[in-house]
Parts: structure tokens; C-alpha cells; sequence
């Protein structure tokens, strides 16, 4: 199984996903880590406020600090090799690099829509759902 590593810009705390103002990318971000985490994935997560010692460290990030700086972070390893820069990585591409195979994959519920317990009515036979077969169309 592969080693996944998140270099992340200076953030309030470990996840960043606090105060009034939370990144959406964040909340997303963190729910499929501790997904790919659950599963047996093997993932670490830095942060450049708090673990400063773990970028100077590591070879490919403190190079890619000198050609990019702070301002082209998340950096994403996968045993060492850069695998992405400037973003965070989807939950497939976290399974992929993971070595977690799923037949059929979990279903992504945006954590805004648990919070408030609304739930997905799209495939309730509504008449915008994908297999309205009326030919009539509300939407």
C-alpha cells in the first residue's frame, strides 16, 4: 500500500476546518482522508504552521517551496513522488493512489447535508429525475 503525503499551507489548526468562514474544499478534503483512513489507507497530513520541521525535512518539498512557495500549496506525495500541486485530491484519486478497491463506491454526501439531515430526493421519482420517461419536463 502507498504512502500519501499533504503538505498544506499554514492553516488555524491541524484540518482547517474551523471559525466562522470554513473552505468548503477543507470540510470535502477531510471527510475522504478519514474515508481512505477507514478503509486502511495509509495518508499524513502536514501543515506549514504547526509542522514546519516535516517540509524542511523532506527533499521534494523543500524544492518545490524554492520554485513555488507557500502561495502553490497542497503539495500531494505518493511514496515521495509529487503527484499533485495547488490542490487537494478527490476521493477517487485518494482510493487510486491508496490501493482501495471498490466495486461500487460509497456515496459522497456533502457534509453541509448531513449537518442540516436533508436528504438526496433526486431519484424519488420526481419530474426531474433521470428517469422521467413522459417526455414532460418541469425543470
Amino acid at each position: 500500500m502507498s504512502t500519501i503525503e499533504i503538505f498544506e499551507p499554514a492553516l488555524c489548526c491541524n484540518t482547517g476546518v474551523c471559525g466562522d468562514d470554513v473552505d468548503q474544499a477543507l470540510v470535502t478534503f477531510s471527510a475522504d482522508m478519514d474515508w481512505v483512513r477507514s478503509k486502511g489507507g495509509n495518508i499524513a497530513r502536514f501543515n506549514l504552521a504547526s509542522e514546519p520541521l516535516a517540509f524542511a525535512e523532506r527533499e521534494p518539498v523543500t524544492a518545490f517551496l524554492q520554485v513555488s512557495g507557500s502561495e502553490g500549496l497542497p503539495l500531494v506525495l505518493v511514496d515521495g513522488v509529487t503527484a499533485i500541486t495547488g490542490r487537494y485530491p478527490d476521493r477517487t484519486q485518494l482510493a487510486k493512489w491508496a490501493g482501495i478497491i471498490t466495486d461500487t463506491p460509497d456515496p459522497v454526501v456533502p457534509a453541509a447535508t448531513a449537518m442540516l439531515g436533508v436528504t438526496d430526493t433526486t431519484d424519488a421519482g420526481s419530474c426531474c429525475a433521470p428517469t422521467d420517461t413522459t417526455g414532460t419536463s418541469c425543470c
